[in-house]
């Protein structure tokens, strides 16, 4: 285990323990995880992407803090609650542009809105986060992998951390869930859990 995921865990203790520093400390620390996150993830987005990596990480940041209880058990349990509740703002925020798009605003012409590459961005998303939702039901842990790797922007070897498993597994799992999800996404028949 990394330094870094030791000291977090050192900071989440303490503040638990009611070491008011420490949690101005760890407040810095998510503040720049998410941020990291959050620019990794909005940089494989459109251009024209009216979602801010700023305003991604503080609605993200709402939502693992808002009601003030910081219920993480260390570093890896941050990082799947971190990478669900990215996911779920990137796809709640596609969904009302898409509703938008469909039931009212104003007509916005652009090149991306001519070649429909920004609506069809938003509809893979959606559908990507339907389809995830069916693989968490069969194989929890290649859908968190999925989740860690294209929502958290994790590596191979930190996915692997955070799920506790070995890196060989996790490549399995990654390739196993990319075959799946592109079936279930293009239509096409499923493979099977190797």
């Amino acid at each position: 285990m990394s330094s870094s995921s030791n000291d977090f865990t050192a900071l989440l203790i303490e503040y638990r323990n009611g070491n008011q520093e420490a949690g101005r400390q760890l407040v810095g620390v998510v503040y720049q995880e998410l941020r990291r996150l959050a620019q990794y993830y909005l940089k494989q987005e459109r251009p024209d992407h009216t979602l801010q990596a700023t305003a991604l990480v503080h609605e993200t940041y709402m939502q693992l803090f808002g009601d003030g209880v910081c219920d993480w058990r260390d570093r890896a349990h941050f990082f799947n609650v971190a990478a669900q509740q990215m996911r779920h703002l990137l796809v709640d925020h596609a969904r009302a542009a898409r509703a938008e798009k469909r039931y009212g605003g104003k007509l916005k012409l652009s090149l991306e809105a001519l070649t429909g590459v920004a609506e069809e961005r938003d509809e893979d998303l959606i559908a990507l986060d339907e389809a995830l939702e069916r693989l968490e039901a069969l194989y929890p842990r290649a859908s968190r992998a999925v989740e860690l790797r294209f929502f958290g922007g994790l590596t191979e070897k930190e996915t692997a951390e955070v799920l506790g498993i070995s890196i060989a597994t996790l490549k399995r799992d990654w390739d196993f869930a990319r075959a799946w999800l592109y079936g279930q996404i293009c239509g096409e028949s499923n493979p099977d859990r190797p």
